[in-house]
């Protein structure tokens, strides 16, 4: 029974990385994160954040499916204070493709993961560790060439509720 699985995981990811052949690296600026809406901050009244830069890479791994990995970081300050709060999320993301022409392509995208807030105070720092999600259900991008366009997307979370930014295929 063991060797059947095996065989068949290994078939499996043999027929996934044939897609993942071409990385996708992916920069974007979000606006009001789910940091500044949600108590991820230990308590106390802090500024709203200036926004979060995101970096990712996506892989296709099939025609209407991209699966990869995210990097966002924020920042904020405590209200009277001189503490400020850094924000560091990784996150696993989906993306699929529900309409396409030679263009434009709408899908949606959905990421977990974690967020690690280090908060440093006068003279000490501490970490905390939330759950982080992204779910955007309406996004658009728009092919500039054949190795770069823009995209947007409109939903709630770690990245944003709006992002906007580039991708490269390489």
């Amino acid at each position: 029974m063991k060797k059947i699985f095996l065989t068949i995981a290994a078939a499996a990811g043999l027929a996934t990385c044939a897609y993942a052949q071409k990385p996708q690296l992916q920069i974007g600026y979000g606006g009001y994160t789910m940091m500044d809406c949600c108590d991820m901050h230990d308590g106390g009244k802090v500024n709203n954040a200036w926004g979060a830069l995101t970096a990712g890479i996506n892989f296709k791994v099939a025609p209407k499916l991209y699966l990869g990995a995210s990097y966002t970081f924020s920042s904020s300050s405590y209200k009277h204070s001189d503490a400020n709060i850094y924000y560091h999320v990784i996150m696993l993301n989906g993306r699929y493709d529900y309409w396409r022409n030679n263009i434009v392509t709408l899908y949606g995208h959905l990421g977990v993961g974690v967020d690690i807030s280090h908060m440093t105070y006068h003279d000490s720092y501490k970490n905390r560790g939330y759950f982080a999600v992204q779910a955007s259900p309406l996004g658009a991008e728009v092919g500039i060439s054949r190795v770069c366009s823009m995209f947007g997307e409109l939903g709630f979370g770690a990245q944003g509720l709006l992002q906007v930014g580039m991708r490269f295929n390489l």
